[in-house]
């Protein structure tokens, strides 16, 4: 139970009236209505594409609205930049990252000062120091940010936006890729914030944390508000119900009794497995250690199976996957894709000889925001024919294979023109899929398959998922979703601290296994212990 709602009788200190704004072929938000109030987490709910993004965009500086009104603390105002969004009290957390990893904590919040300034470490020292303190974390502040963990990076991220006594805090998906421990400590830090006098608009698909979380929730669809719950109806409601509620708000379905409802994933059919499709050996870049290196790594993966990675984020389920994709070098070990040994050939090659991966870094490394949607559907194959002959470029084969895939993939976009970062990230992960699955992959990797996508998407993930495993690919899915892996694996294997620590068949209760497993209290770490050195366990 979230305690009395602090910011009854307040007035809010942000209120949007009749916010609309409208881009080629698309209204992204239609006579949208919102207050902030001090000391209260706003919950903002949708699908992807429902207009969540656009808001708070316009909240942030970074677009204006076509028609509405903005106030701020009873004011009047037009936020033109992100600039202007600062000084008007407001801090944004964005879901992707956006401070340097190369740099110091330090160094990235010194970033963004006047050019005719000198820098002033110790200063931003002592207010680093204070906010911490505030929030209730203790970080680094020379270490460099890349080396921190994502939940600490996201941390930084929030004393960044809080930085000169900002009034409103915009947190967007900023659990999306937190383990369960970082989204206690993210809950605890709103929690101090609000209790602050802070206003939080939150932003996420996991319906639970909004009911968790939220004082208020507001839900949008194609552009509009289609509903909400203040504090009172939260309290007098159970999770599940407040769950059940949105959906039937987000997805405009509901039961013969008012409920909402929606189509359950339902756990893919078990089915015979084929030949190896893959086999790693001894892969590594050196020890393992506490930063999550991989080190000593052995499993093989069936045609038609779905092998499910888990760990808590750091162990090193992000490198191993570059790995296997030749975007990193191993120093140690062998992969073998249907016996053929594929340790030295590039991304490239191996894409070729049919291993692809699916990145969770959609917009960082699986595309190039600028590009359009046909060019990012081609990344991986500049030159080839039909697209390219002799060095020139033929725009007419390009807009009609991205067409196809559009189509194929249900992408929601105005045009194939259209620069792929003005999508959701639901749309995003579609062109991924579209791009990764043409032609006959033999073994796909999903990093954090669904992170980041509403319902409706991860339903759709999950069920392209089932089919590639149906018609005989290998399938390896890492996640830290342990939901997600269970409902989707055949096996489940488990890192801790770069290694193999555990492998189980996906059969019985085995949370409790994998939990001890994740947290290195599993009897005895090893690689694959179906076709290796130890026996595979079945925790039942």
């Amino acid at each position: 139970m979230k305690p009395a709602d602090p910011s009854s009788g307040r007035a809010p200190i942000v209120s949007l009236r009749q916010i609309t704004k409208r881009y080629p072929g698309i209204v992204a938000n239609s006579g949208i209505d919102l207050d902030l109030h001090p000391g209260e987490v706003h919950a903002l709910l949708g699908e992807n594409g429902a207009g969540k993004s656009t808001l708070i965009s316009i909240l942030s500086g970074m677009v204006q609205p076509d028609e509405g009104v903005m106030q701020i603390q009873g004011a009047v105002r037009r936020l033109t930049s992100p600039r202007d969004a600062l000084n008007a009290g407001i801090g944004t957390v964005y879901q992707h990252p956006t401070m340097v990893p190369s740099l110091t904590v330090l160094e990235n919040l010194m970033l963004g000062g006047a050019w005719f300034r000198a820098l002033q470490k110790q200063a931003t020292l002592e207010r680093f120091d204070e906010l911490c303190g505030i929030l209730g974390v203790t970080i680094d502040a020379r270490a460099r940010l890349g080396e921190l963990s994502l939940g600490q990076q996201q941390m930084v991220e929030i004393i960044k936006a809080l930085w000169s006594d900002r009034r409103v805090l915009i947190l967007d998906e900023s659990t999306a890729m937190l383990t369960p421990q970082g989204v206690d400590d993210l809950l605890n830090t709103m929690d101090r914030l609000r209790r602050a006098g802070t206003a939080i608009l939150f932003t996420t698909h996991k319906l639970s944390e909004a009911a968790h979380f939220g004082d208020r929730v507001t839900v949008l669809r194609g552009g509009r508000r289609v509903g909400g719950l203040d504090n009172a109806e939260l309290d007098a409601m159970s999770p599940d119900e407040a769950v059940d509620t949105f959906v039937g708000m987000m997805f405009g379905t509901r039961d013969d009794e008012g409920r909402g409802t929606a189509e359950a994933a339902q756990p893919r059919a078990r089915r015979g497995l084929g030949r190896e499709v893959l086999a790693v050996s001894g892969l590594g870049l050196g020890d393992a250690n506490s930063t999550g290196r991989p080190a000593d790594i052995g499993f093989t993966v069936a045609a038609g199976e779905v092998l499910g990675i888990a760990g808590i984020e750091g162990n090193g389920q992000k490198e191993l996957a570059e790995i296997l994709a030749g975007q990193r070098p191993l120093e140690a070990g062998t992969i073998r894709l249907e016996g053929r040994d594929v340790s030295a050939l590039g991304v490239r090659a191996r894409a070729r000889a049919g291993l692809r991966y699916v990145t969770d870094d959609r917009l960082g490394e699986g595309t190039i925001g600028t590009f359009d949607v046909s060019c990012n559907l081609l990344l991986k194959r500049v030159g080839d024919r039909p697209f390219w002959r002799h060095g020139i470029r033929r725009g007419e084969e390009i807009v009609a294979h991205a067409r196809r895939r559009i189509a194929e993939y249900g992408v929601y976009t105005p045009s194939h023109a259209t620069p792929i970062a003005h999508l959701s990230g639901g749309n995003i992960q579609k062109v991924l899929l579209a791009r990764e699955l043409e032609g006959e992959p033999k073994l796909i990797i999903f990093n954090k398959p669904t992170h980041g996508l509403d319902r409706q998407n991860i339903m759709s993930a999950h069920q392209a998922i089932r089919e590639l495993a149906s018609r005989g690919v290998g399938v390896i899915v890492i996640s830290t979703d342990l939901d997600e892996l269970m409902e989707l694996s055949d096996r489940i294997a488990v890192m801790f601290r770069g290694r193999i620590s555990g492998v189980l068949k996906n059969e019985g209760q085995i949370r409790l296994r994998i939990g001890e497993f994740m947290t290195g209290a599993g009897a005895g770490a090893g690689n694959d212990p179906d076709r290796g050195s130890n026996s595979e366990e079945n925790a039942a």
